[in-house]
């Protein structure tokens, strides 16, 4: 049997060595620490593969969430965060990603999507222990001499014996965002300065600004400031109960509580937390942002620290509360910036000595100026910039140089002067343009009137902004994924039909990016 897990050793069990012998019948079967960086290396090399035949668009819909938890016998057990996704996968794409793992291991057989369950990525492995054999009753007085452990299909368990203060009683943190790893110019300095200030008061127990609100365009390190401060002050405070929780998450655990009828004991629960972290505060909508708006004016009348991320200042959060944005504006806002190109060398640089210390591979010194100036967007950009670089170096064996780089990175660079388009640009110019009032374009409403422009506009959204299908669907009166892509798929048969419409189209594509 082969088993292997990913993840690294923090996710191992404790007291485990670096090479166990287990049996299968008669035979040895030695598993080795070494399987798991094998296995990362595997899905890495799988992930490139996919990512090169289905294009950027398609693989950051469907397989960027995708983790690899464990490769057993000829089965590969992936991981999604949601039931959606996992069904989607298994239906529609467990061939191409059978035909990926082939390339590399032609004994697998199967794969198998599994729910990540609280949104952690990486659950703890077990294997199932048999039931030992009966002795057969002819049998007499075998030799004294330990039973091997014999094991089954190896099942996925979760460690819920976390201590009230860990900070996954939430959404999964990830270990790697901590104040480290974090790279700081002078785009993010305030947003880490208040970050570490609000860490240490924390675990001093004292409150210095509250509630802080970071906000920022996507990929510029809100998310990993929130993982940071969890981080420092689980590691000062053992005892803190610290919850971190993404809009969705939050919407989730809400509106399960009231499904179960047990939403008192929800309120409860967030009451009671020392320090609390929203990212992704755009997304919260309906019921459940007003539970929120009442959840911090308690948390800031106990005096407890909350820290809230989002994509735009509190006054443009829209689908928010006037009362929420109120009191999120009443605290510390604070603005992370596009980077400047000493940031953005740093941060490729400090991804490149990872990859050198990890594979080996050389990154000259041409090669991070030019990803650096030709990588304007955002530092996730910056981090698959250099996640493609290796990949390509570790597929082709071809050696990192400039025209390698320009040759894999050609999506990802953008002219100095490209425009970010946000889906509030899109409904401003598309209620302007049809005549149709913005709240109409967000309504319930199907008349042909309105009908056409909502599809319209939510077309856009998918072609000119980096939002993912239930995104744009929440930011469109909380519509269902399915019905934006049945919109997308619509207006992309009418500008076929429709030469008119296809020029009007590109007009409007033309005035947003201008």
């Amino acid at each position: 049997m082969r088993q292997a897990t990913a993840g690294g050793d923090d996710w191992a069990q404790p007291g485990s060595s670096s090479t166990t012998s287990t049996t299968k019948g008669d035979l040895p079967v030695m598993i080795s620490s070494d399987s798991a960086e094998s296995q990362r290396d595997l899905w890495n090399r799988v992930r490139a593969r996919l990512k090169a035949g289905v294009g950027e668009d398609v693989f950051a819909s469907w397989f960027a969430r995708l983790e690899l938890e464990e490769l057993v016998d000829d089965v590969v057990h992936l991981s999604a965060p949601t039931r959606f996704l996992c069904s989607w996968v298994q239906s529609n794409y467990a061939d191409r990603i059978l035909e990926a793992f082939r390339a590399d291991d032609e004994d697998v057989a199967r794969i198998q999507v599994t729910l990540r369950v609280n949104g952690q990525a990486r659950p703890r492995l077990a294997p199932v222990a048999a039931e030992p054999a009966a002795a057969p009753a002819e049998a007499a007085s075998p030799a004294p001499a330990p039973a091997p452990v014999q094991l089954t299909q190896p099942r996925l368990v979760r460690d819920n014996s976390a201590a009230k203060g860990d900070a996954l009683a939430g959404s999964a943190i990830d270990p790697r965002m901590t104040f480290d790893t974090f790279v700081a110019g002078e785009a993010n300095e305030m947003a880490l300065g208040v970050a570490r200030q609000i860490a240490n008061a924390a675990a001093n127990n004292t409150v210095t600004f509250n509630p802080v609100y970071i906000h920022s365009t996507v990929g510029l390190g809100k998310s990993h400031l929130l993982n940071a401060i969890a981080h420092a002050v689980q590691s000062a405070d053992p005892t803190k109960n610290i919850v971190y929780l993404t809009a969705d998450h939050f919407m989730y655990h809400f509106i399960t509580a009231v499904q179960r009828q047990s939403a008192l004991g929800f309120k409860e629960w967030l009451r009671r937390v020392d320090l609390l972290l929203i990212d992704d505060m755009q997304f919260l909508q309906g019921k459940s942002a007003t539970e929120f708006g009442h959840t911090l004016g308690t948390l800031l009348t106990g005096a407890k620290q909350v820290v809230v991320a989002g994509d735009a200042p509190p006054r443009d959060l829209e689908m928010i509360d006037e009362r929420i944005r109120s009191r999120l504006s009443g605290g510390l806002v604070v603005p992370i910036s596009g980077f400047d190109l000493e940031l953005r060398k740093s941060i490729v640089q400090r991804r490149a000595d990872q990859a050198t210390a990890r594979y080996g591979m050389h990154f000259p010194a041409p090669v991070i100026d030019y990803v650096a100036r030709a990588v304007i967007s955002h530092g996730r950009d910056l981090d698959g910039a250099v996640n493609r670089l290796v990949a390509a170096n570790q597929l082709t064996g071809e050696l990192i140089t400039v025209p390698l780089a320009e040759k894999t990175l050609g999506d990802l660079i953008r002219t100095h002067d490209a425009r970010r388009v946000r889906i509030e640009d899109i409904l401003k110019m598309v209620s302007r343009h049809y005549k149709v009032p913005r709240n109409e374009l967000l309504s319930a409403r199907r008349s042909r009137d309105v009908v056409r422009p909502r599809q319209i506009a939510m077309f856009l959204a998918k072609a000119l902004t980096s939002r993912s299908l239930p995104e744009i669907g929440r930011r469109f009166g909380g519509r269902d994924h399915t019905t934006v892509l049945h919109s997308v798929r619509k207006v992309e048969q009418m500008i076929k039909d429709d030469v008119e419409l296809a020029q009007e189209i590109e007009l409007l594509k033309r005035m947003l990016e201008e």
